[in-house]
């Protein structure tokens, strides 16, 4: 088992590993209620996808993006695998590639120097059709395909909006799809720009990136929970303290009342202060002498409309009624003047429909039919003229509702200020938008000068007053509140407290335990990559936190067993070997939604050796995952056929006018039939060829058509990703293949023969034995290779239908 499919496995077991350890855990019951209780609040907000199973490509449509011109479509199979879109530069591959992120993203990120919203020159010149992307998606439990869009509106290119459609769904905004999240944490588009980004970029970028695929959400999120609440009572306490010396100092210059003696002596409480004591003085308070005082506690805190606020929104209403005003007179406003004077006249043949004569000039048999149709027309048509003139008045009438939504009326108003306030309140009722904006802005302008005056006078009043201990008193019952509140949380607190020690010491080791296992799979990728490099990439760590200012993804190296630091020692090929290894485990986690890695120009910088190296690694994560590799470099194809790896290759030409034509060349099943085809075809081979090496190639066939079969089943019904996987890992996986392609369960492989004999005919299963027979010591007896490979390649194309699996 890798790295990765360790780490995918672990994850999905987090919450049952903090019960568990909560459970074994020293801590305080009244903690361990506090971890369940954000456990769980943690758990349901955490964002689950939307979708039963993992997304897959099925097909890509662009014209007039970029160099494509006319419609261009590259045809996918939505399953696992390795697909290759060769061609020469300039052919359209690199559009296409960027095609995909575009759909998804609405951006072309990780371009330097350029603002990923706007996008240069990406529209094509040889087009005259809009510009569009279609990508047709296939998701796990869904019996159709999926189709994700987006279109421009202008020649900008930030211009794009895109929807998102879904059998039994219905159409929606592509932002309702749920990805962004999934995008920015396991973005599945990678090119070469992204190679050197990916390590040039600043360390905490290169932290986050790493982070966030660690599955660790969950203890995050906890974490954040019980951490506003402490850090809230914290606070409080930390108020309540800070409070204090200036409190007894207060108290101090009043020492010569007795009342302030006696605070004193109950606030320097030794341990906590006497809150029982501090109640009864703050009880024998005497009541206010008068009702002024009340009143200047009014006027002292009173406030005004703010007239920045309220002079836009007056110059934002004004500004709408000289819209209306330019529009006066023109034929938009005519328009709608015309259409309102024939809604009138409709409205009056609907009440008198036996009248016939025309009310404003009398004309007989002037209303009928033929008029009130016409009439009707008319009335859409100028409403459609008026649109402009509509618009403005709407703008009118918005603006009037926000300035008067302005206008708000505190608990109490001072007497003093009755007479400007009542002006203000009386601006809600003005209906005439231009009356309104005069006498709301010259409302405010007096209200907010009376009341800094009124407040003015207030507050030198209220320091005039003997108001010092009445005041301190106020304040020492304030401080008391918070005090007795601050005394009651203490034991929460420390609840808290242990409760995130804990926490945090857990994160921790779960942390680097799922770190040690991505590095196990960034270390095995590039063993694979390094190939004959002399460079040891011998450790990869996260220093710092999610939240520290200073955090860096670390990665270390070593040159002929001597320690160095990975970017200081290793070539341009090397680095860019070292970010694909970091990038697939990235793209590759069992949270991610998505079943395709889209990768463009990976080879360039490589040498031969690291290139058959970069095969081996896309041919091993081709098993679970779909890869489109994008290339004009054909040492990337050539390298998966040296090897023999199973490939689809499409190639992409470019002709004039921006024309490009994409084709399938090669897939795994044709290319088998072909080899096999070429055996049969060549005479005088050693007879081992035809008993083991020829029905060896015809049993890849029929194994890559039974697994293509057996992914649409499990598209279409929602099955167990694992059973597939696990019979796609066995060492006799095509029986267990063929169960999951014909019944969707790996456990009825004695199942497979009669179910193969109904479906395509007694001599299929024959076939079928065969091609088994050639890896056993003494092979299969081929009396005839040519038609022995012309039943097993009509027997994969019966298997590759998708109604066979239905």
């Amino acid at each position: 088992m890798t790295g990765t499919d360790q780490h995918q496995q672990t994850e999905l077991s987090l919450s049952e590993t903090v019960t568990t350890r909560l459970a074994e855990s020293a801590l305080p019951e009244p903690a361990k209620a506090l971890l369940r209780e954000a456990l769980d609040s943690g758990a349901a907000d955490a964002t689950s996808s939307p979708f039963p199973g993992r997304v897959y490509l099925d097909s890509l449509t662009v014209n007039g993006f970029r160099g494509i011109g006319p419609r261009a479509r590259l045809g996918l199979s939505p399953r696992p695998g390795v697909n290759l879109v060769v061609g020469r530069n300039g052919s359209g591959k690199s559009s296409l590639a960027e095609a995909v992120e575009v759909a998804f993203t609405g951006t072309r990120a990780h371009r330097p120097g350029q603002d990923a919203t706007r996008g240069g020159h990406w529209s094509n010149l040889h087009d005259g059709n809009d510009p569009a992307i279609e990508v047709r998606l296939a998701i796990a439990g869904d019996t159709g395909r999926s189709t994700l869009t987006r279109t421009w509106t202008s020649g900008e290119f930030g211009s794009s909006s895109a929807t998102f459609k879904r059998p039994g769904h219905g159409t929606v905004p592509l932002a309702e799809a749920g990805w962004d999240t999934a995008l920015a944490d396991h973005r599945p588009f990678l090119s070469y720009t992204d190679l050197d980004l990916m390590l040039n970029g600043r360390p905490s970028e290169r932290y986050d990136a790493i982070a966030t695929i660690l599955g660790m959400e969950l203890l995050s999120t906890t974490t954040n929970t019980l951490s506003v609440r402490e850090k809230a009572l914290a606070a409080a306490a930390k108020n309540v303290k800070d409070a204090l010396p200036g409190l007894k100092g207060a108290l101090y210059e009043l020492e010569d009342d007795d009342r302030a003696v006696q605070a004193l002596v109950a606030v320097d409480t030794s341990g906590a202060p006497d809150l029982d004591a501090l109640d009864k003085l703050v009880a024998g308070l005497p009541p206010a002498d008068d009702s002024r005082l009340a009143e200047l506690r009014v006027e002292a805190d009173v406030h005004g409309p703010d007239l920045a606020e309220v002079g836009q929104a007056v110059q934002r209403l004004r500004t709408a009624l000289s819209d209306v005003e330019d529009l006066r007179g023109t034929d938009a406003e005519s328009a709608r003047l015309r259409a309102d004077l024939l809604e009138r006249a409709l409205a009056h043949s609907d009440r008198h429909p036996d009248d016939d004569v025309c009310p404003a000039c009398g004309t007989e048999q002037a209303l009928g039919r033929e008029w009130y149709d016409r009439a009707s027309r008319q009335v859409a048509e100028l409403r459609r003229e008026a649109k402009a003139a509509e618009d403005a008045r709407a703008a009118v009438r918005t603006g009037a509702r926000n300035l008067q939504n302005l206008v708000e009326l505190p608990a109490r108003i001072p007497g003093s200020l009755t007479g400007p306030w009542k002006a203000w309140a009386a601006c809600r009722q003005i209906t005439d938008p231009a009356e309104l904006a005069r006498s709301a802005e010259e409302a405010a302008t007096v209200l907010a000068d009376a009341c800094d005056t009124v407040r003015r006078h207030a507050v030198r009043e209220l320091e005039e007053r003997d108001e010092r201990w009445r005041a301190l008193v106020t304040r020492l019952a304030a401080w008391a509140d918070k005090a007795r509140q601050v005394e009651r949380d203490k034991p929460l607190l420390g609840y808290l407290r242990k409760a995130l020690s804990w926490l945090k010491a857990l994160s921790t080791e779960l942390r680097e335990q799922r770190m040690e296992r991505f590095t196990g799979a960034t270390q095995g990728i590039w063993e694979r990559l390094r190939q004959e490099s002399n460079v040891d990439l011998t450790a990869v760590s996260l220093k710092g936190s999610e939240r520290a200012n200073v955090r860096k993804l670390v990665m270390a190296a070593s040159v002929d067993g001597r320690d160095a630091p990975a970017l200081d020692v290793m070539s341009q090929g090397e680095l860019h070997s070292l970010a694909l290894s970091l990038f697939l485990p990235r793209a590759a986690t069992a949270d991610s939604p998505f079943g395709f890695l889209v990768i463009d120009d990976p080879v360039q910088s490589m040498d031969p050796t690291k290139v058959h190296g970069l095969a081996q690694v896309l041919h091993e994560m081709g098993r679970h995952r779909q890869i489109v590799v994008f290339t004009h470099d054909t040492r990337l194809q050539k390298a998966f056929t040296d090897q023999e790896l199973p490939v689809t290759v499409f190639q992409v030409t470019r002709s004039e006018k921006s024309r490009v034509k994409i084709e399938r060349v090669a897939d795994p099943v044709a290319q088998a039939v072909a080899d096999a085809r070429a055996i049969a075809s060549t005479p005088g081979l050693a007879p081992e060829t035809y008993s083991h090496v020829l029905p060896g190639l015809c049993r890849i066939a029929l194994e890559n058509a039974f697994l293509e079969a057996a992914w649409i089943r499990h598209h279409r019904a929602g099955g167990s990703e694992h059973d597939l996987q696990d019979a796609i890992d066995g060492a006799e996986r095509f029986r267990k293949v063929a169960a999951f392609a014909l019944f969707g369960d790996v456990g009825r492989e004695s199942d497979v023969e009669s179910e193969v004999r109904r479906l395509y005919g007694s001599q299929a299963y024959s076939l079928i034995q065969k091609c088994q027979q050639g890896a056993h010591p003494d092979g299969a007896a081929i009396y005839d290779p040519h038609r022995f490979v012309s039943d097993v390649e009509d027997l994969a194309k019966k298997v590759r239908k998708p109604e066979v699996t239905a």
